[in-house]
């Protein structure tokens, strides 16, 4: 009997459906003009529900921010974010006193664990050009036993992320092996550290017309395929359009054909945790009880207080790639 490869496929939303492991994905692609003297956007900002803004208008979004796009200081607990930045760059401040600036293919992977508060924030530090800002924010779930481990973070720079490349094909490996390439480790509690968890995220980029076959992988794997450039292709033999995701058999290998333009898919897999998830806001636990005390826990440590002397703090405009963590230790790119 001839296996179905395509178990479901379904439009994109705000933020993308995910399956467990997976909380939720969201892809954020701004359109950002030049900068002005405080890193904001040299344009009017009239119109905008400024700490609220979430609206394209003209092609792009200041999200939380009121003077510099991107998300001010807020808590999360129970849970991991994986911050791709492949355009323009993220500033991160943090709880733990940690910070960094990174992006252009950079990728931070942060264990949120017993609690932290952080800031991300979007410096449109040119002024002479537009500043485009495209990003993932993945969110990865963690099982009971790691809710509350100390928060975390781990940076996978650009440079130190592998590809697969092929004529017409390009594929970056965030987490998880294609072939001889394995990803750099994840956090350590992470549940992509399991070595059972077969987490996997790719980006994945096919020139028009381009083939590749995606192999297949462990049964009982969750594994979606998210379209989000490009116009058609076929996915195991179906038509799918763009902005459409396709949650495919983990056990049948799956041919990509991209159509008559360029594609550009993520691939998010991995074993599900398979525990209740509840979640409220920046919380993930498994019970609501826990979700309570998260919420008592926060309002009465703070995760530790804010150590910077705003809620949107950014980095000089001359300052490169970097991370300075909570033990002191500092990278530089």
């Amino acid at each position: 009997m001839q296996v179905n490869p395509i178990l479901r496929i379904e439009p994109l939303g705000f933020p993308w459906k995910t399956d467990d492991p997976f909380l939720f994905c969201v892809h954020h692609d701004d359109a950002y003009p030049r900068g002005n003297q405080a890193m904001g956007p040299a344009a009017s900002l009239a119109g905008r529900e400024l700490g609220q803004d979430f609206t394209v208008k003209d092609g792009w979004r200041m999200y939380h921010g009121e003077t510099v796009p991107g998300f001010p200081s807020h808590p999360h607990r129970g849970f991991e974010t994986v911050t791709v930045a492949r355009r323009g760059f993220i500033d991160h401040f943090d709880s733990l006193g940690a910070a960094a600036r990174f992006g252009g293919g950079d990728v931070q992977w942060m264990t949120a664990g017993r609690g932290v508060v952080h800031s991300e924030m979007f410096p449109l530090v040119e002024q002479d050009r537009d500043n485009p800002g495209e990003l993932f924010q993945i969110w990865l779930n963690l099982p009971r036993k790691d809710k509350l481990v100390e928060p975390h973070f781990t940076m996978l720079w650009n440079e130190s992320i592998p590809r697969v490349r092929a004529p017409g094909i390009e594929i970056a490996v965030i987490a998880g092996t294609l072939g001889a390439e394995t990803a750099p480790p994840p956090p350590p509690r992470s549940w992509a550290a399991q070595a059972d968890a077969n987490v996997a995220i790719l980006t994945i980029k096919l020139d028009a017309h381009a083939r590749w076959t995606l192999p297949a992988t462990t049964a009982g794997t969750n594994r979606t395929l998210y379209f989000f450039r490009g116009s058609s292709m076929r996915v195991g033999g179906q038509l799918v359009k763009a902005n459409h995701s396709a949650r495919v058999n983990p056990e049948v290998e799956i041919e990509l054909v991209a159509g008559d333009e360029p594609c550009e898919l993520l691939l998010l897999q991995g074993r599900p945790i398979g525990e209740p998830v509840v979640q409220h806001g920046p919380f993930v636990m498994n019970t609501p009880q826990e979700i309570q005390r998260a919420f008592a826990d926060y309002q009465t440590t703070q995760f530790g207080g804010w150590p910077w002397p705003t809620h949107d703090p950014v980095h000089a405009r001359t300052q490169g790639r970097f991370a300075r963590h909570a033990d002191g230790k500092t990278e530089h790119k």
